[in-house]
């Protein structure tokens, strides 16, 4: 009696998404979609999710019943799509922090530094609609502060909202990037945008605008020095 012949087993290559995931489960740590997992990518394969993410986005337009295949307008949308969210939208959680030299504090430097307005662009990560607005830094050093660059600031802030991000947090976030990055005494971030899922969906208002800040060290404290620097960058204490 001949052998019963079984199918030959050809193992699936697993995603990179998938091995990307692995290792941060791996790390007992979390991805969510403000967060920045450039140090789980290896080499190589950014590119290869960018593929991936473009493939699964030609499903998506497929499902919406858009024709890629003879519609001159969204033959390449699908990768289009995956280049501008990872390298540009949402580039703050694929990449390391940008490089900022600290120089020392040698003056002894102790009075209120303002930086702003530095302009923002992010994306909320209930919708995906785009976020545009500016924000303001407010500095207190002491004689330990490390200093640096002014357009470093506009960097780190890039870094942080280059994320699908809800403005509360990103700010938060901002805030504490810059606590460990200066020490200073005090820190205030104020950040004033326009939500697109407000302008665009739902109740489709243009006029609204969401302002919100965060307080640290002496501005938490001192009320007349948080008056100062909300005075200087025009919004009202």
């Amino acid at each position: 009696m001949p052998d019963k012949q079984f199918p030959t087993y050809v193992p699936v290559a697993e995603s990179v998404s998938a091995r990307i995931r692995a290792r941060i489960q791996k790390a007992q740590q979390r991805f969510h979609a403000n967060d920045n997992i450039a140090s789980f990518i290896e080499e190589g394969e950014f590119d290869e999710l960018l593929d991936e993410v473009a493939e699964k986005m030609k499903g998506v337009l497929e499902s919406l019943v858009i024709d890629t295949e003879s519609d001159h307008n969204t033959q390449g949308t699908a990768r289009r799509v995956a280049k501008m969210y990872l390298n540009e939208v949402f580039r703050g959680r694929y990449v390391p922090p940008p490089p900022v030299t600290e120089f020392p504090n040698a003056e002894s430097l102790n009075e209120l530094m303002i930086v702003g307005p530095i302009a923002v662009r992010s994306a909320c990560s209930h919708h995906f609609c785009p976020i545009i607005g500016q924000l303001w830094i407010g500095i207190m050093p002491n004689e330990h502060s490390n200093l640096i660059g002014l357009s470093k600031y506009a960097r780190l802030a890039d870094w942080i909202m280059s994320r699908p991000q809800i403005q509360e947090e990103a700010i938060a976030q901002v805030a504490k990037l810059l606590m460990d990055k200066v020490s200073p005494d005090g820190l205030a971030v104020v950040m004033e945008a326009d939500h697109f899922c407000m302008h665009w969906r739902g109740v489709k208002d243009n006029q609204s605008k969401m302002i919100n800040s965060v307080m640290r060290g002496s501005f938490l404290k001192d009320a007349s020095l948080r008056r100062e620097f909300l005075s200087l960058i025009k919004l009202n204490p």
